[in-house]
């Protein structure tokens, strides 16, 4: 796949994924109105605001890579034909999961919202389940030996402290 089509196809699954799934969705559950802050603690909605904050960029960087550099996309009709093991990705393997859920909480950390919280945690146990089943099986067998140090390396949800380089 050349850069320009996977740009294309990054761009126009970030619409349809992303912004769906922490954006509409999210709007849809709280119509971004302000509820009292959980616990009744105001800085909640500080780490809320954190959150949001640091989850956007990470989402934004992630198809950017899988796109200039995997010459793919995160959709998986379109996946990457080289394995993206730079930036984010070097201190964990799945920073878009991690972002999307980051910004989902955020937003309900800053807008005082369970059900928001709940949907977050069902989101993160559906790319969980994802990831273990469909996603490190299709890796494994599509990248072998080089998702396999990867993979040996890098965490799947806990980042690490210190960047991972690949062998060059």
């Amino acid at each position: 796949m050349s850069k320009a089509i996977a740009v294309l196809g990054s761009a126009l699954f970030f619409v349809i994924a992303p912004l769906t799934l922490a954006g509409f969705i999210p709007w849809w559950v709280t119509h971004w109105e302000f509820r009292p802050a959980f616990f009744g603690l105001d800085p909640t909605r500080s780490l809320g605001g954190v959150l949001i904050i640091a989850g956007a960029p990470g989402i934004v960087d992630s198809f950017a890579r899988f796109a200039l550099e995997g010459l793919g996309t995160p959709a998986p009709i379109a996946p990457p034909q080289k394995l993206v093991v730079t930036g984010l990705y070097r201190y964990v393997r799945n920073p878009i999961y991690i972002a999307l859920v980051a910004v989902i909480f955020g937003q309900a950390l800053l807008f005082g919202d369970l059900p928001l919280l709940w949907y977050g945690a069902l989101l993160w146990l559906f790319f969980h389940v994802w990831v273990v089943t469909i996603e490190e099986p299709t890796l494994e067998q599509t990248f072998g030996a080089e998702y396999e140090s990867f993979r040996i390396n890098v965490p799947r949800w806990i980042p690490r402290s210190t960047p991972w380089r690949a062998a060059a």
